[in-house]
């Protein structure tokens, strides 16, 4: 009877160690099966990131455009060690409002001009700038791109476009073409002369760059000149130059490859755009938009920052990136700093002087 008893007692100890070996196994597994999987990924938890969209085109063209923008970024931000959860893109009312988020820290991420970044670089930080197309011309002096016509585009990507004074076909323009060919220096009494065709006050290529760059040469400004015609567009200056109306254009850089058949053409010029026009002022470089991060969001800790840095300059090497971003007509991304801006400034700050005087 004492052997049966000890018998069953062994049995049923035996059954319940076994018992408690398989709980203590099951539970030591699934521990390490959680522990691989936080060490297979390694990323850090990012619940949301909200990205503002300055309304340069239709907001509602912008969000279906960018929608793919969201599992692209993703899908790279996962790759850098972050996975984030939701990302919500929206459009702002205008140029400030986007800006203003930025600065606020409502707004993580910001696609904004440069213009709209230096207004509101107390609260946000400039990690991008766009990248396109660049010509074959980028030199300071006029004489460089004279001597090398046509501008012509390159497979090298750029992160500023330049602002151009071109004089035309009338006896004036090829006065002054003339005299910087030769290498003599104009006076500010020779640029007086000239009928001027400039664009709206806004305008980057068309006023602001030209005002900076009569100021930084001349100490004088657009509305120190006495001969000035505002343009309503880009098309009715040339028109007005190639008629002999005026002497002298301010635009962007490659807009004579943009008119080049248009000058034959429409304005019925007999000789090329590239014989009868000279360049004889190139304005200060004018960096292309940002992406700029915003330094209250609460989210965009240093690590993020540089992880969507990196995220976005991977997008833009790839097909399906460049097809998002070209709603903005970037063709890419490349590193950028706060200085790059510093003509921005000038030029802002010398317009808002101008406004209060």
């Amino acid at each position: 009877m004492k052997k049966l008893l000890l018998l069953t007692l062994t049995c049923t100890l035996s059954v319940f160690l076994m018992a408690c070996g398989n709980e203590v196994t099951s539970t030591s597994s699934a521990d390490k099966t959680v522990e691989t999987s936080t060490e297979a990924s390694g990323n850090e938890s990012v619940e949301k990131l909200t990205i503002g969209f300055v309304p340069s085109r239709n907001p509602d063209e912008i969000i279906t455009a960018t929608e793919p923008l969201k599992g692209l970024l993703k899908d790279e931000l996962a790759k850098l060690g972050f996975d984030v959860g939701e990302i919500d893109i929206t459009v702002g009312t205008n140029f400030e409002a986007v800006g203003e988020a930025l600065s606020a820290g409502t707004t993580d991420i910001g696609l904004i001009p440069g213009g709209t970044y230096v207004l509101y670089d107390d609260g946000a930080e400039v990690i991008l700038t766009a990248t396109r197309a660049g010509l074959n011309n980028d030199s300071d002096h006029p004489i460089d791109w004279n001597k090398n016509k046509p501008t012509a585009p390159t497979t090298t990507q750029a992160t500023s476009y330049r602002a151009i004074l071109v004089a035309g076909p009338s006896e004036k323009g090829k006065a002054l073409a003339a005299k910087v060919n030769n290498g003599e220096k104009l006076t500010f009494e020779d640029l007086n002369d000239a009928t001027w065709n400039v664009m709206s006050s806004s305008s980057p290529a068309g006023y602001i760059y030209p005002t900076l760059w009569l100021h930084e040469n001349f100490d004088k400004t657009i509305p120190d000149l006495t001969k000035v015609v505002q343009a309503d567009s880009y098309g009715s200056a040339f028109a007005r130059l190639a008629a002999g109306q005026t002497d002298v254009l301010v635009t962007y850089a490659d807009a004579r490859r943009d008119y080049e058949e248009s000058w034959q053409g429409e304005f019925a010029r007999s000789a090329s755009i590239w014989e009868e026009t000279d360049l004889i002022g190139v304005m200060p470089a004018i960096y292309n938009d940002t992406i700029s991060v915003s330094k209250n969001s609460k989210v965009m800790t240093a690590e993020l920052k540089e992880a969507v840095q990196q995220a976005f300059i991977n997008i833009g090497n790839t097909e399906k990136g460049k097809e998002v971003i070209a709603i903005y007509s970037h063709e890419g991304y490349q590193a950028a700093k706060d200085s790059d801006y510093d003509n921005e400034r000038k030029a802002q700050k010398l317009v808002q002087n101008l406004g209060s005087n």
